[in-house]
């Protein structure tokens, strides 16, 4: 058979059924199968604070029991009367009539509690320079930066745009935000400053919070001269008029310009304010943030969150899914706040709960591989919630590295961000999750690992999005048989379906349309600005469900499956092929550490599937044509032939934005003999160069 021939009519795939015919409209062919399943422990059973009692009283009535936890994880000063207004579809409004204060929930209430000594976070600079912020000194400095915004003349419902490294005062600055009801628009700190100035703009931001720069990879890294750029007019026509001053905190000891009557300095203006402030209540609904994302037609859109119902479902999701004791666990999200999962998962949902959290500023791999490690090893780690990007780079790094410290603190381990090939679930499992002590590294620098765990820790896969706010899909680690690869199971309380493009439920195998079928805590409240937008965008195209582009399928379990955007399906001969299927493939074969996957346009089956991989360390040596010879041949017998790549292009590394997102859209340039265009954006933009000439050969 020739590789663009399609199977014979009746030829099966591994996981049984039969890929004889093109695929039905609406659907994708699935044609991957993972049996393996691990249970909690019984002991991790026992104890865990979320059981399958919360599965039971969600479906009983879903409204009772967002009701019930909307009053377990908040203080509200003034009580709810409707759990959910859904009259106007698709605004919702949920926890009607509360009110609350989203800064005072994440530290004032704590410290008056008695916790006020407890660590909320430890920080670790890029540097080496670690500070640790209590409860009390971390609420005293948002009440300071609450009394500076003010003297700075921004009011409840101001827009405030935050352009921050990883660093403490970017969580301070969100919180002084939230305590006086300003709406923050945090911009993550690798974007350009034309993309500032454009969410400036579009926010019409009255204050700017920034620093003179970061540090990444031994050096200085600067940003106040890219708000410089975007306030004068050079990032574009006219000026940013909105913009009255900016707060610049001083990191990196970088000589920076400042410009009097605007710029002022971070530390001198707080050190004139008064550690008292008085706060203020704030409707359930009242707007908590807003933040930008990509959209298809090039113009960002600001997603908004407002304030009860995002808090509610993150704070739920971050104690379930993370089996969270605040009392004993140190939790550590690496992502940067510029992001979603930033916002959710380190601003505001771990200082809700009360829990200490580690924030660090750099990469991880400086000053050297096993930087992760090392800060798991210090402070004594118990929750990792972070990218399968990550988890990759670390598999291509090798074993040797995480096997010479000791993670034996570890309990839980969480990803976030795209869906997560089975071998890297496996690896993060067997090589994080079961490291019970570190390994002796001897002087030819190999590693004899340490003691392995009787029971690794569990996995929980997470599915949402910016638009989300929260968790929608994710086992529970002391209920679910987690599966590698698999989000699994809808959060309770959350109605979550796999349709056809009729809008119709799909029966198990057939992949599909990912939606939500009803209203959650914590969705978007629309996009800034532009109703029309939001309802186009998301509840269009199936009625009265949202759909936000990803594809994704059930199989015979009930567990869901995530296939990538419905836009990154190829259609070979026919067949509607999942880009994450294939790069699952790919990756399970022991020379490959990453793998991207692409459909390139084809005269004989419509489009031709196109892999770039990036082979792990002990394998960078494998001849390019031996390595696309057993590839392709891997992938034939993994899930088929109709899947086998037509080129299989070995890189040394692949496109990525600075949060570790593959631009898949870059490649396919490539891969269809295009030039790629401006790849400033990428975390190294000289890759497509690299790429191309890698085709070209």
């Amino acid at each position: 058979m020739s590789d663009q021939e399609a199977p014979q009519t009746g030829q099966a795939g591994p996981s049984g059924q039969t890929a004889s015919s093109p695929s039905p409209s609406g659907t994708t062919d699935t044609l991957m199968h993972e049996g393996r399943t691990f249970p909690p422990s019984e002991q991790f059973a026992q104890d865990a604070v979320a059981g399958a009692d919360l599965y039971q009283e969600a479906e009983q009535d879903r409204l009772a029991y967002w009701a019930r936890r909307a009053r377990e994880v908040l203080h509200w000063d003034t009580d709810f009367s409707e759990t959910l207004d859904w009259s106007d579809a698709p605004f919702a409004k949920w926890f009607v009539g509360g009110t609350t204060n989203a800064a005072y929930n994440a530290l004032d209430r704590h410290v008056e509690a008695g916790l006020g000594d407890r660590v909320a976070i430890h920080f670790e600079g890029e540097p080496g320079d670690t500070r640790g912020w209590t409860y009390a000194e971390l609420a005293a400095e948002v009440r300071r930066a609450a009394n500076a915004f003010e003297s700075l003349g921004v009011t409840q419902g101001d827009r405030v745009a935050i352009y921050m490294p990883m660093i403490v005062e970017s969580v301070v600055a969100m919180l002084a935000c939230a305590r006086i009801g300003a709406v923050h628009s945090v911009v993550f700190g690798g974007f350009s400053a034309e993309a500032l100035r454009s969410r400036i703009d579009d926010a019409q931001a009255k204050l700017v919070v920034t620093a003179d720069g970061s540090w990444r990879r031994g050096k200085p890294s600067p940003l106040k001269p890219a708000v410089d750029t975007a306030l004068s007019g050079q990032a574009g026509e006219g000026q940013a008029q909105s913009v009255q001053h900016v707060l610049v905190v001083r990191r990196n000891e970088q000589p920076v310009e400042m410009t009097e009557g605007r710029d002022l300095w971070w530390h001198e203006v707080l050190a004139e304010q008064s550690e008292d402030h008085e706060l203020v209540w704030h409707d359930s609904e009242h707007p908590l943030f807003i933040l930008y994302t990509s959209g298809t037609t090039g113009t960002p859109k600001g997603i908004l969150h407002t304030t009860g119902g995002y808090l509610v479902q993150g704070a739920v999701t971050h104690r379930d899914t993370f089996d969270l004791h605040p009392e004993t666990d140190v939790y550590w999200c690496t992502a940067d706040v510029g992001w979603v999962t930033g916002h959710s998962y380190v601003t505001y949902a771990p200082l809700v709960n009360g829990a200490t959290q580690v924030i660090y500023e750099g990469t991880p791999d400086h000053p050297h591989s096993g930087r992760w490690w090392e800060i798991v090893q210090k402070y004594g780690v118990t929750i990792l919630y972070t990218a399968p990007t990550a988890i990759r780079t670390c598999m291509k790094w090798g074993r040797s590295i995480p096997d010479s410290f000791d993670l034996s603190s570890l309990r839980v381990l969480g990803t976030v961000g795209e869906a997560i090939n089975p071998e890297a679930w496996m690896w993060y499992r067997e090589v994080i999750g079961g490291n019970n002590g570190a390994g002796t590294r001897h002087d030819d620098g190999s590693v004899t690992p340490g003691a392995r765990k009787e029971s690794p820790a569990p996995i929980v896969d997470t599915w949402w999005q910016t638009e989300t706010g929260a968790h929608m899909l994710t086992p529970l680690p002391g209920v679910t048989a987690t599966k590698p690869g698999s989000a699994q199971v809808p959060v309770p309380g959350i109605t979550v379906d796999v349709v056809d493009e009729m809008g119709e439920t799909l029966e198990a195998g057939s992949g599909g349309f990912l939606v939500v079928r009803d209203p959650w805590p914590a969705m978007l409240r629309g996009i800034w600005g532009n109703p029309e937008r939001f309802k186009d965008t998301y509840w269009s195209r199936f009625q009265d469900m949202y759909f936000a582009g990803d594809g994704a399928r059930r199989d015979e379990d009930g567990d869901i499956w995530l296939m990538g955007r419905v836009d990154d399906v190829m259609n070979v001969s026919g067949h509607r092929l999942s880009t994450t299927e294939i790069e699952s493939a790919l990756v399970s074969h022991p020379i490959v550490a990453e793998a991207a996957v692409v459909g390139a346009a084809d005269a004989t089956t419509g489009e031709a599937v196109v892999a770039f991989v990036i082979l792990t360390e002990e394998h960078a040596e494998t001849e390019a044509e031996q390595a696309e010879a057993d590839l392709r041949a891997h992938v034939a017998k993994e899930i088929g032939p109709i899947a086998k790549p037509k080129h299989v292009l070995v890189v040394p590394e692949l496109p990525k934005t600075r949060s570790g997102k593959i631009m898949r859209r870059l490649l396919k340039d490539v891969a269809e003999g295009r030039d790629p265009g401006d790849a400033t954006t990428l975390s190294d933009p000289t890759i497509m160069q690299q790429i191309a000439e890698s085709l070209r050969k």
